[in-house]
Parts: C-alpha cells; structure tokens; sequence
C-alpha cells in the first residue's frame, strides 16, 4: 500500500531555552508557493525576531528546502529538516521563530534547540499517515441496502456519501487491496447483483 506520513492542520508550539525563546510552527503544503506564503506570513508576524529558520519537504518532485536565517551555518535549517526527514515527514513546512534572550547556547545548544523546535511544532500539527485509497460507488436496491452498506465498511471502506433515488448509491473509499473481497462478498451476499464501481484514486488519512 502506497502511503507517506505528513500533518494534518496548521500550528504552533515553544519553549524557553536559556532565555531565548523558540516558536515552532508548523502548516501541511503541497507546493513551493503555499510554503514560501506561509513562511513570509510568519516572517511578517515576528518582524522583530533574532532569527525566522525554516524547513520544508514536498511529496512532489521531493523538494527540499531550509534556511539558517543568520544563525551559524549548519545549527538551526538543517537541523529543523533533519528532524523532517529523520521523522519521515513530507508536504510539511516548519519555521522556527528565535527571540534571543542574551545568553549564546553554542553550536550544540542551537542544534538541539532548532531541532526541539521543529520537532514539536510537526507533533503540534498532528502526525498522520495518507495511505492510497479508491473512491469508489456501489449501486444497490432499498432491500439490499442494509447487507451492502454492512459489507462495505467490514471491508474498510469509509462512507463518504448515500444517495438515495429510485435506487441507492453509497460512495465511499477504500484502500486498494481491499476491493477484491468486498467484490466477492457483495456478489454473495446480493446473488451477483452488486459490484464496486472506482471512479478515481486519491490519498485518505488512515484512521
């Protein structure tokens, strides 16, 4: 099964680290252009920062992309992305806004605490894993409905919509490998009557 692990909404996490204090943010994007917006947008909220060190990874084309936004090379946008990849994330952008508080945490210490950042700003966004589903409408009479939508769902297909007519139509999606069974039981429990119907294949979050 084809899948990839991103996050699921927008937000936001800090922490205070010898005065200086770090905000992770955190927004899933699939294009360049939607992390560059969001990354400008919280340059523009935190103007007045020390630093504004980004990251972000795209499915597409598999774009990296990081800045150390005047921190020492190689201690704050490499270690932001190193806990994006190491983290197996993707279609994610993080920055990490640093407000120095006076004291120098070192090579080290900044590494640690960039890293920190990114890490809890993806946490904050909720982890979740997009597996390849087909989107897929079974027709089916009002008599066969309760068997058929039964069937469905002990297949692993989640109900996306029920249209109801001179018949009824369920939509739903389904992961791939699945199809087969649901088929063979639908074609049992209906005498050959009903079958699945894919319309198209996208990526759904796994429950």
């Amino acid at each position: 099964m084809e899948s990839y692990k991103t996050i699921k909404f927008e937000a936001c996490d800090e922490f205070v680290e010898k005065r200086s204090r770090f905000i992770g943010y955190s927004k899933p994007v699939t294009t360049q252009e939607q992390a560059i917006e969001f990354i400008n947008q919280i340059k523009s909220k935190h103007w007045d920062a020390t630093h504004n060190v980004y990251a972000y990874v795209l499915r597409d084309g598999s774009i990296m992309r990081y800045s150390d936004d005047g921190e020492p090379q190689g201690t704050a946008g490499v270690p932001v992305l190193d806990v994006l990849v190491k983290s197996e994330l993707c279609d994610i952008v993080v920055v990490v806004t640093r407000y120095f508080g006076g004291i120098l945490l070192g090579g080290g210490g900044l590494v640690r605490a960039y890293s920190h950042g990114s890490r809890i700003a993806a946490q904050a966004g909720k982890i979740i894993t997009m597996a390849k589903c087909a989107v897929c409408s079974v027709f089916c009479s009002y008599s066969q409905y309760g068997k058929v939508n039964t069937t469905v769902i002990a297949n692993g297909g989640i109900i996306d919509d029920t249209i109801y007519t001179d018949a009824v139509e369920i939509d739903f999606h389904i992961p791939p490998e699945n199809i087969g069974s649901l088929n063979k039981q639908l074609a049992d429990a209906t005498g050959g009557e009903c079958a699945v119907q894919i319309i198209d294949e996208i990526f759904c979050e796994l429950d």
